[in-house]
């Protein structure tokens, strides 16, 4: 299936693994690249040096386009943005900000700058400065959200800019991208579906309670902060909200918060751990090589695009 996402990244399939910290290592990036989709490495709060060695060792995994998100928040983002641009990464999705300062560094080496928003304004924004697309992630989605849905969201940020809209939030099989395609999407990002991959390095406990959530698994916490991030409900979270409706201080949520989201992946503490994950999460039945989920939702969708 061919888009003009496929043609400016130079993959086959319209698919991107979203950049989930201490999640998409090059482990899964590489394996999403050799699929024929787009792998992402996850630099999150990550130390650019640590970046750097993702990016080469997924360079020796595969021969085929994969990108950085940059989360612009992380105290080490110009580092980062430089390791980018040293190391000819074809592609860098970014979050958390506005990317305008890396803008020509990366312009200058040819990579593709494609930022995520979850507004309209964010979406005008990025297209003036330069982007080469935007990913409108809708509330659907797991870790930090915004609060337009995917349905609302992807179709407006369409009909207000002319460079390509890659849908996210909620999107886990082949209904759910042909659906983005209707609302005039030209790729999809997912993230939970890949992070019960094969390839993921997640540890097993986070996947089986990824795979065994429910519709109504997944809650907000942070609504009251101003960064909300959506998780699939345990006993850190109860713990969280029942704090945040009485008011407690900033400090002490963000000390319950500390580190929990790699506790959660590397240790397997999903309980208080931190287990993000969007409301896909009910979709997600089994674990299937990164080629197999591919696959899978290119088929689905091309019989329901056909109809």
């Amino acid at each position: 299936m061919k888009t003009r996402v496929t043609e400016l990244l130079g993959i086959e399939k319209p698919i991107i693994q979203g950049g989930m910290a201490w999640v998409a290592t090059h482990e899964l990036a590489s394996a999403v690249s050799n699929a024929g989709g787009l792998g992402i490495i996850g630099a999150g709060g990550a130390s650019a040096s640590w970046v750097r060695e993702q990016i080469q060792a997924a360079k020796k995994e595969t021969d085929r386009p994969f990108g950085v998100n940059l989360m612009l928040m992380n105290p080490e983002a110009d580092d980062i943005a430089k390791v980018i641009a040293e190391e000819n990464v074809k592609v860098v999705t970014t979050g958390a900000g506005n990317p305008a300062k890396y803008m020509q560094m990366w312009k200058e080496k040819g990579i593709r700058v494609i930022p995520v928003v979850a507004s309209v304004a964010l979406a005008k924004l990025m297209e003036r400065g330069g982007a080469d697309a935007v990913v409108a992630e809708g509330t659907e989605s797991g870790g930090h959200i915004g609060s337009q849905t995917t349905m609302t969201l992807v179709p407006q940020v369409v009909d207000a800019v002319e460079i390509p809209v890659i849908a996210a939030g909620g999107i886990a099989d082949g209904r759910g991208f042909a659906a983005a395609m209707m609302l005039g999407a030209e790729a999809v990002q997912m993230g939970t579906r890949f992070v019960v991959a094969k390839e993921s390095i997640v540890h097993e406990n986070y996947k089986q309670k990824v795979i065994k959530a429910k519709d109504i698994d997944s809650e907000v916490t942070g609504m009251s902060t101003g960064h909300p991030i959506r998780v699939i409900r345990n006993k850190m979270t109860r713990e969280y909200l029942k704090k945040e409706k009485e008011g407690v201080s900033l400090d002490e949520l963000e000390t319950m918060t500390l580190g929990a989201l790699r506790r959660a992946v590397v240790e397997g503490d999903v309980t208080y751990g931190s287990v993000m994950a969007g409301q896909s999460a009910g979709l997600v039945k089994k674990e299937e090589t990164c080629a197999e989920i591919i696959c899978e939702i290119m088929a689905d969708a091309q019989k329901l695009l056909g109809r």
